[in-house]
This record gives structure tokens, C-alpha cells and sequence, in this order.
């Protein structure tokens, strides 16, 4: 079964590769969508793919690359839209 969040992650998490990475890392576990800047500092990471695998990379948003300082992950459950790779946009 395939299950798609989208997570507002906050803190230190532009200008330190975190989409980059979060693409990376997504691709290791399986994990299609995108990442993305957003206008007010945050990063947008859409995750569809199989349940533990996207948890997988919803915990590893807190972590993030070595230069990133993540405050906050925010998840909330969202219709998949059938992507096909993860993208950081």
C-alpha cells in the first residue's frame, strides 16, 4: 500500500544542502516526491512510497545534512499523487 505525507520542516535548513540530502536519502529508502524551499525559511518534503519507509524518512527529516538545525517536523497525511522519483526542487 502506498501512503503519501507532505512535512514542514523548520530551523536551520536552507543554504545547508538539506533538500540535496533529503533527496538522497529518499532515493535510498525507496521513497518518491520532492523537496523544496519555501519563501518563510521552512522546507516543504512531499514522501509517497510504502508505510515504513516513509516513516523512515519522516524521522530522518530531524536529522537532516551535518550543517542543518531542525526545530521542527510537521507531518500531516495526504493522497499520493504517483510520483515517480524524488526531485529536490
Amino acid at each position: 500500500m502506498i501512503v503519501a505525507r507532505r512535512c514542514f520542516v523548520s530551523g536551520r535548513v536552507q543554504g545547508v544542502f538539506y533538500r540535496g540530502t533529503t533527496r538522497d536519502q529518499a532515493r535510498e529508502y525507496g521513497v518518491t516526491g520532492y523537496a523544496r524551499n519555501l519563501p518563510d525559511g521552512r522546507v516543504e518534503v512531499h514522501a509517497e512510497g510504502d508505510l515504513a519507509a516513509v516513516n523512515a524518512l519522516c524521522e530522518w527529516l530531524w536529522i537532516g545534512p551535518p550543517s542543518a538545525r531542525v526545530t521542527a517536523v510537521v507531518c500531516e497525511k495526504i493522497e499520493p499523487m504517483g510520483h515517480t522519483d524524488f526531485a529536490a526542487a
